[in-house]
C-alpha cells in the first residue's frame, strides 16, 4: 500500500489558516462585539486635543458670564462711592480685566511653506525646524508691545494678563488652556508709533526677520484704525506642583 505523504506546500497552507483563525479569535475576543475602527482610543490625539480645546473654550464663556452677573450684583449691593468706584475700574484695567480700545497694531507670524528652500545666497537649506513658528518668537513680539507701552495684548482671541504662559509644542500654540494653529495673530492697544519701533528694536525680532527672509516665515505688522480687546474672563487662580506626599 501506498502510504500518502504531506508535501512542504500543504503543511504550509494547513499553517496559513491556523494562524487566521488565531488571529480572528484574539481580534474578536479584544473588540467584544465593537467596532476596533471607531474605538474610542483609536482616535488621532490631535483630534483628543481639538475637542478638548472647544470645551474649554465653553466653559471659558460661560464662567465668564457667570463672573459678569456675579460683578454686577457685587457692584450695586456694595454702595461703593465714586472715587471707590474709579479705583477699582483702574485695578481692573491694569489686571487687565476691563475692556480696552484705541488706536494700535497687530501683528502676525506663519509658517513657511512646507516645501520652502533658501531664497537667500549662501544659506543652507532649511531643516524642518527652521520653518515653523516656535515660542520665543511670539514671546518675542509680546514682550516687545509691552515694552513699548502697550495699554492690553491679546493673542488669537485671548487676553494675555500677568500669569498667561505662552508656551508651543510642535507646531501648535498651547494658550490658557486652549490650542491654536498658525497663523498667530497678536494684537496690542497703544501707540502705533511707539509700539513699531519696539517690534524693530527688539534683537529676538531682528533674528527672527532673517529667517523670513531667508525661508519665507510669515511676517506682518498693520495699523488698525480702532483695536477692541475683550477683558480677561479665565480663572486667575494659580495652579502649582506640590512635593509628593
Amino acid at each position: 500500500m501506498t502510504r500518502l505523504r504531506f508535501r512542504p506546500a500543504r503543511l504550509a497552507t494547513l499553517g496559513v489558516f491556523a494562524l487566521a483563525g488565531v488571529i480572528f479569535w484574539v481580534s474578536f475576543n479584544t473588540s467584544q462585539g465593537t467596532d476596533l475602527r471607531t474605538d474610542a482610543s483609536m482616535l488621532r490625539l490631535s483630534d483628543l486635543i481639538q475637542e478638548r480645546s472647544r470645551k474649554n473654550a465653553e466653559l471659558d464663556a460661560s464662567a465668564a458670564a457667570v463672573r459678569a452677573q456675579v460683578d454686577r450684583l457685587a457692584r450695586s449691593d456694595s454702595g461703593s462711592s465714586t472715587a471707590a468706584e474709579r479705583k477699582l475700574t483702574g485695578v481692573e484695567r491694569e489686571a487687565g480685566t476691563r475692556k480696552v480700545s484705541g488706536r494700535g497694531v497687530t501683528v502676525t507670524l506663519d509658517d513657511a511653506p512646507p516645501n520652502a528652500v533658501a531664497q537667500v545666497p549662501g544659506v543652507p537649506e532649511p531643516q524642518p525646524n527652521d520653518l515653523v513658528i516656535h515660542q520665543q518668537d511670539l514671546q518675542a513680539v509680546v514682550n516687545a508691545l509691552w515694552k513699548g507701552g502697550a495699554k492690553g495684548v491679546r493673542i488669537m482671541d485671548q487676553r494675555l494678563i500677568s500669569t498667561s504662559a505662552v508656551r508651543c509644542v510642535g507646531n501648535t500654540l498651547i494658550l490658557q488652556g486652549r490650542v491654536y494653529s498658525p497663523p498667530y495673530k497678536v494684537t496690542a492697544v497703544g501707540s502705533p508709533d511707539t509700539l513699531r519701533k519696539a517690534l524693530d528694536g527688539s534683537s529676538a525680532i531682528q533674528n527672527y526677520l532673517q529667517y523670513v527672509d531667508a525661508y519665507g516665515l510669515g511676517w506682518k505688522v498693520e495699523e488698525p484704525e480702532s483695536v477692541t480687546l475683550p477683558g480677561y474672563s479665565g480663572t486667575v487662580d494659580l495652579h502649582y506642583a506640590k512635593p509628593a506626599g
